[in-house]
């Protein structure tokens, strides 16, 4: 009977493009399900569009860190703040090239970018074109986080075969000004629509953690997959509190509540890789595992992620074993 009343919630509006839309009344309903009504619903959907027991592994290297003159309030690379991290040069790109094929021999079908800017400048564009291309070269898919895009610096990675790009709305907009005040959530939404009208794939997500309400993580999966299109990649963060940064004393997000955001984000996001990215060094392996059933399906591999701590391949090969999972091919991304 719960099951029924929960899937009652789904919305019927439909966009002209035959996709449906979300209120945020309906969605909110959803996500207040009992808990296990949630699941079962967020699994059916995962088993309607993926192999359940398939992860994309991907890899994501810092290639500039430090030094940003944003002031997000999560982020020990903001000049802003007193994390201790000094400011870096552009890594070289035969260096990026070289690390992208040790992780792609490690197992891992996409190669992510991301450098502390604001925005690129125009004399670092052609070494990040290269960057791009050689790491398309060793077959990988290719994603970067470069902070905010024009127009012609977008059409430039497109020409270079960028497939992803990362740029994160973070939280809902009416919680946005409490993270971070040097650019708008309306600033966000226009990188974001430069990237779609190049033909580039979309990879956003936000992060939960950080003093927010629940209303606000139920409110970005609403505008996320209210878009034209809903990204192809929805990276769901854990705040990990960084000393020197303003939110290194929030309130962790309780694992159930963390578990009712993956839920959600699989069921608005039918199609979309839900990713399991920051914070899962904090994450017990029965958490993730509750992630994976509730519709996870990719996560970042490796020791580092960007400037934090991340399990370690070992310790995800573990885990993989356990649960009977397996690196998701990257024929079937």
């Amino acid at each position: 009977m719960h099951t029924a009343t929960a899937q009652k919630t789904a919305p019927e509006a439909r966009s002209a493009a035959g996709r449906r839309t979300w209120t945020l009344e309906e969605a909110r309903a959803l996500h207040d399900a009992p808990f296990n009504d949630l699941l079962f619903q967020a699994q059916t959907v995962h088993r309607q569009n993926f192999d359940p027991n398939k992860v994309q592994l991907s890899r994501l290297l810092s290639i500039k860190t430090g030094g940003c003159p944003e002031d997000c309030g999560y982020c020990s690379q903001s000049a802003h703040h007193q994390s201790g991290l000094k400011a870096s040069k552009l890594m070289e790109v035969q260096r990026v090239i070289a690390e992208a094929t040790k992780a792609r021999d490690a197992g891992a079908t996409r190669y992510c970018m991301g450098a502390a800017w604001r925005n690129p400048k125009a004399r670092d564009m052609d070494a990040v074109v290269a960057m791009v291309e050689g790491v398309k070269a060793l077959g990988m898919e290719t994603c970067m986080t470069l902070g905010m895009l024009s127009a012609d610096d977008t059409q430039r990675l497109k020409t270079a075969g960028l497939d992803y790009y990362n740029h994160n709305i973070d939280t809902s907009e009416r919680y946005y000004g409490e993270v971070i005040t040097t650019r708008t959530f309306a600033d966000r939404l226009d990188t974001l629509a430069n990237v779609r009208d190049a033909g580039i794939k979309v990879c956003c997500g936000g992060i939960v953690g950080m003093g927010e309400e629940a209303v606000d993580r139920i409110d970005m999966l609403v505008t996320l997959a209210n878009l034209p299109e809903p990204p192809e990649s929805v990276p769901i963060n854990m705040l990990i509190p960084i000393e020197g940064t303003p939110l290194a004393d929030a309130r962790p997000i309780e694992p159930i509540e963390f578990v009712r955001v993956i839920a959600l984000a699989r069921i608005m996001m039918p199609t979309s890789h839900v990713r399991l990215s920051a914070g899962r060094t904090a994450m017990t392996d029965e958490m993730q595992a509750l992630c994976f059933f509730a519709g996870a399906n990719s996560i970042f591999a490796g020791d580092t992620l960007l400037t934090a701590d991340n399990p370690g391949e070992d310790k995800d090969s573990q885990l993989f074993r356990r649960l009977g999972i397996e690196p998701m091919d990257l024929q079937t991304q």
